[in-house]
């Protein structure tokens, strides 16, 4: 369901539209948090309800949000900000519920840790509360973005109910996150990697990412794509445009070799 997840942030008063398209386009995998300096949450609801009522089935369909602590929040909070992280964790998972029109989540991610570079008693307050909301079944999994390795390897040792989702920014010139998806692999965790396109602008351009991109008829940013989804990572596109999401959803239409597969892993660390 979820091999390639279409993300909300930054759309604003576009939002509905955007998400009412990507779901027109093939998407069934929805990407936002209750976060409104970044995402707008409730008109990702309004598109949701609007294809609910349209005959799309609720199983179809695959939704992730995030709870983002208040250093993430502007002045427009979803919970009591002198409530206990326990407290706000409920409050912005119900607000969340509201906004989008669901009785549960598919996916439910803390949108990152407080503390850096480990975790503090404060993370582990608020994952002791995301762990309740799988238990009393509002949330079907859990997870955790903007995440070092040290953070995912101590929440790995203390946590009761271990993360399903990792969500990271994904540099080329860190080998995509190689170090962290190795561990989510070990632990039989889906890495979810964002910004692949916009934080690897090089990469497309690349003389041999063209090459490859020109070998099987299709666009360099396919390439990437399918690069993310043969490694085991699960790709976030944030696109606007209908023609971009579709040539995103057709890019499992082709394979890369291994050596290819190879290659673009190390692409931009050889560069360095």
């Amino acid at each position: 369901m979820e091999n390639f997840i279409y993300g909300t942030a930054w759309k604003q008063e576009a939002t509905k539209d955007l998400v009412s398209l990507a779901l027109k386009s093939g998407f069934r995998a929805i990407d936002t948090a209750n976060q409104a300096k970044h995402y707008t949450e409730t008109l990702v609801g309004e598109a949701i309800l609007e294809a609910l009522d349209n005959g799309l089935n609720r199983e179809d369909l695959w939704v992730q949000t995030k709870f983002t602590s208040i250093g993430g929040q502007d002045h427009r909070l979803p919970y009591d900000p002198s409530a206990s992280f326990s407290d706000q964790v409920k409050q912005s998972c119900q607000s969340s519920l509201e906004h989008l029109h669901l009785d549960y989540l598919d996916s439910y991610i803390l949108h990152g840790p407080m503390n850096f570079p480990s975790l503090g008693a404060e993370d582990f307050e608020v994952w002791q509360a995301i762990e309740g909301l799988k238990q009393d079944g509002l949330v079907k999994e859990i997870g955790i973005s903007n995440i070092n390795y040290q953070q995912l390897e101590l929440l790995l040792e203390k946590a009761m109910i271990k993360p399903k989702f990792v969500q990271n920014r994904c540099f080329a010139n860190q080998a995509w996150d190689k170090n962290i998806r190795a561990l989510c692999q070990e632990h039989e965790i889906k890495y979810q990697g964002f910004s692949l396109l916009t934080a690897n602008p090089y990469v497309l351009i690349h003389p041999q990412i063209l090459k490859i991109a020109a070998k099987y008829k299709v666009e360099p940013e396919q390439v990437i794509f399918r690069f993310a989804q043969l490694i085991g990572m699960i790709p976030l596109t944030g696109t606007c445009d209908q023609s971009h999401m579709q040539q995103d959803l057709s890019c499992d239409s082709f394979f890369l070799t291994d050596t290819e597969l190879e290659f673009i892993e190390s692409v931009a660390v050889m560069a360095a």
